[in-house]
């Protein structure tokens, strides 16, 4: 029932995901939400997330922010990372996906999307045909949608783990 919603993968955080693996597997784009996928809610890029793009740059990845959030949030990151970026996004809708991919010159078949939410990060990419990759989030202090949807997430998480066998990858 809940197979559709589960991610292609799960990570304890972004900055553990084997990027090299993955480019020699033939992806080239990736997808990112922001807050609490790579930083606390509202928190500008710092010094890890910054490294983390410099280092994604050199393996020869393209990158594109997507949020939900507005202009000015994401603007304030990016000014950091200087990555392809969309706000308002809209997620799950998968048109922010796809615009993503066009943006990176990439398809959705060498386009993985990385985040910490269900709803919107995994169905959104699933929804575009692109890998999704579901990490922990980084501050449980969120807002109160935020906090109910997690709420349900566990019930899909406790699902994918005991279907997949997949447990937290270190």
């Amino acid at each position: 029932m809940f197979e559709r919603l589960f991610p292609d993968d799960y990570y304890e955080s972004a900055y553990v995901i084997p990027y090299e693996e993955l480019y020699d597997k033939g992806y080239r784009g990736i997808i990112y939400d922001i807050d609490n996928t790579l930083v606390p809610h509202g928190a500008p890029a710092d010094e890890r997330s910054i490294e983390l793009f410099r280092h994604l740059k050199d393996i020869g990845f393209k990158c594109t922010l997507l949020s939900n959030n507005k202009q000015g949030r994401v603007d304030m990151f990016n000014k950091d990372v200087n990555v392809y970026s969309i706000y308002k996004a809209c997620k799950p809708s998968p048109k922010g996906y796809l615009r993503s991919c066009e943006l990176m010159g990439t398809t959705p078949d060498t386009t993985i999307s990385v985040g910490d939410q269900i709803f919107t990060d995994v169905w959104g990419a699933k929804r575009a045909g692109i890998r999704s990759y579901m990490v922990d989030y980084i501050d449980p202090h969120e807002e109160i949608q935020i906090i109910l949807k997690r709420r349900l997430e566990y019930f899909i998480l406790r699902e994918y783990r005991k279907k997949r066998g997949k447990s937290k990858k270190a």
